[in-house]
Formats: C-alpha cells, sequence, structure tokens
C-alpha cells in the first residue's frame, strides 16, 4: 500500500483468498484492505497513539440517517458522556478532496452536530472548528489532541 502523511504503524494484515484484509483494533475484527480502509487505519491509529483518543471512544463506520438514507461516518469521536466531538471523513489517496467531500461531511454534521472536522486522503488533511455561536469555523493548523476536543465543551 501507498505510503502516507501518518506515521507507520505495525498492522496486522493477513491473505484471506486472493484479498487483504486488516485488522481494525476498533471494531476488533479483520475488514478487506481497501485504498480508503488503509487511510482509515492511520487515522485510527494516529488518533489514539498521537492525540490520546481513547479506543473505546470511537465508533468506526457509524450510521446515520439523513432522510430515508442510510449513510456511514468513516470515524466519530465521542466524548466519555456520548456528545460526538470530531467527525472523520475518509477517502482513498487517488480521491481528492473537493467541495464534494466537504458537502458529504456538512450533511453528516447535520446529524453529529461536532465541533471539529477532519477530512483526510491521507496525502492531504484538512481539519476545522466549528463555531455554531457565531456560525463560523477555522481550519486548525493541525489535528487537535483528545484534551483539546474536550475544551470545547
Amino acid at each position: 500500500m501507498q505510503p502516507l502523511i501518518f506515521p507507520e504503524y505495525d498492522f496486522r494484515i493477513r491473505h484471506s483468498g486472493d484479498k487483504q484484509e486488516i485488522f481494525d483494533f476498533v471494531r476488533k475484527r479483520f475488514v478487506a484492505l481497501t485504498p480508503e480502509e488503509w487511510v482509515r487505519q492511520h487515522v485510527l491509529h494516529f488518533l489514539c497513539t498521537e492525540k490520546s483518543v481513547p479506543r473505546s471512544l470511537m465508533a468506526v463506520e457509524k450510521r446515520l440517517k439523513i432522510n430515508t438514507l442510510t449513510k456511514r461516518a468513516d470515524v466519530v469521536v465521542h466524548a466519555r458522556s456520548g456528545r460526538a466531538l470530531m467527525l472523520v471523513e475518509c477517502k482513498a489517496p487517488g480521491i481528492q478532496i473537493t467541495q464534494q467531500v466537504f458537502d458529504q461531511a456538512a450533511r453528516y454534521d447535520m446529524v453529529f452536530h461536532v465541533n471539529f472536522l477532519l477530512i483526510t486522503n491521507g496525502l492531504t488533511n484538512y481539519c476545522c472548528r466549528f463555531d455554531y455561536t457565531n456560525n463560523t469555523y477555522s481550519f486548525l493548523p493541525e489535528i487537535p489532541s483528545y484534551s483539546d476536543m474536550i475544551a470545547t465543551l
């Protein structure tokens, strides 16, 4: 798989027939190793290892309903109270992050109402903080730590 801008991690990868699978330590099972999953697994390890997000407070492929459609958010980081803090949208490295990707994340945020949004394709990260009081958002120079996310509650 392609190297990403995240640190390298020691992933458990196995072959199942002619396909590769990677162990998802949050879901506690092997999943198909696609380019998007490669990015998602890096993000999960990065958030847990580098940003001190408790593994138990991350939800992967969390289901949500928008009107009559069922969708899945790649990663949602929660506070211990259960409130969603950060929404992460992962794309494969070959997918450009466009306005369409931001629009998709914005639709998901109508359900979660998070303070932080991270959009990544593993080569480029965009992280922003929402200010719902003033109806504004600002791009951040780096992904916040879990304690910084909690401090915004």
